[in-house]
């Protein structure tokens, strides 16, 4: 068998590549604070309302029924099979939410022939609590990643593992808020998942880089150079990982429906943003803050017996 050796020049880009992730960053951040993000129930409060058919669930007819009744922003899938249907109505401050249901099921029951399920009322202030306690536990998640891989590898290999996952953590935000699609608990786990896959890669690549660094003490290699065969070493596995991953998701934005769409493009984005930001932000990171070979020489020299 052939074994193909490649040895492309990544960090021969690495500043174009700061500089691009910096204004996207900068974008991003321009964008939530301006337009901000679009919450769903489970974030900003409302109505859900669960309903079920005989037959298949006519849910194109009732999107276009309720879009011409004025019933804006609503949210209508379907949920465990073609007969049921979810409605997720968000939470409107200058109108009774209770009356607002009602009136929207007796305008249904006009129309249509159908069992009710469930109604099921978020409050506002239970949606800021999920909100906040979500990204309190993203902030602890990164805090302990930070001490882990400090103690794991080199206490700026941390750092640099931390600006890769700001990196694709804000960028995914920034794409949300730009596009204006929905944000609720599946997409805020799809963030929690992609900082659980990026990490891995980086980790990888950070591996490959500290093993290097040993073998190349003798020769006091230079750091691009020993960071630009790593991530060539790597480059395989990282690809090879990604893709059969997005080859699942991209399945599961095109047959998951409505309820999975915003949870598999959150994925989706991230593991492309993760595989660039391992790549080039994390191994950036280390050149910048000039991480060498001489770095890794006392771990090596504890090592020994």
């Amino acid at each position: 068998m052939k074994i193909i050796n490649i040895n492309f020049d990544f960090l021969k880009w690495h500043k174009h590549a700061i500089y691009i992730s910096s204004f996207l960053i900068f974008i991003s951040l321009f964008s939530v604070f301006t337009k901000g993000l679009n919450y769903g129930v489970d974030f900003n409060g409302g109505t859900i309302i669960e309903i079920s058919f005989t037959q298949d669930a006519p849910i194109e007819d009732i999107r276009n029924y309720l879009k011409n009744n004025n019933y804006k922003k609503l949210s209508v899938q379907y949920f465990g099979s073609d007969k049921d249907i979810l409605i997720r109505m968000p939470n409107i401050d200058t109108a009774n939410e209770a009356d607002i249901s009602n009136n929207l099921i007796d305008n249904l029951n006009n129309k249509y022939d159908f069992k009710l399920n469930k109604v099921e009322y978020v409050g506002a202030q239970v949606g800021e609590e999920l909100r906040d306690q979500g990204i309190t536990a993203a902030l602890i998640a990164l805090l302990l990643i930070l001490i882990y891989i400090a103690l794991r590898f080199e206490y700026r290999f941390s750092i640099g593992a931390i600006f890769a996952l700001l990196h694709d953590v804000l960028l995914i935000i920034g794409i949300f808020s730009i596009t204006q699609i929905e944000f609720n608990l599946s997409v805020f786990a799809a963030i929690l998942a992609v900082i659980g896959y990026s990490l891995n890669d980086t980790i990888v690549v950070f591996d490959r880089i500290r093993e290097n660094f040993k073998l190349a003490i003798a020769e006091n290699t230079k750091t691009i150079i020993v960071t630009n065969q790593s991530i060539n070493q790597t480059l395989s596995r990282t690809l090879i990982t990604s893709l059969t991953t997005l080859l699942v998701l991209i399945s599961l934005i095109i047959f998951g429906g409505e309820i999975l769409f915003g949870f598999a493009f959150a994925l989706i984005v991230g593991v492309i943003i993760g595989t660039y930001s391992s790549i080039y932000i994390a191994s950036s990171t280390l050149l910048i803050m000039n991480v060498s070979v001489k770095d890794i020489t006392i771990e090596v020299d504890q090592e020994k017996p």
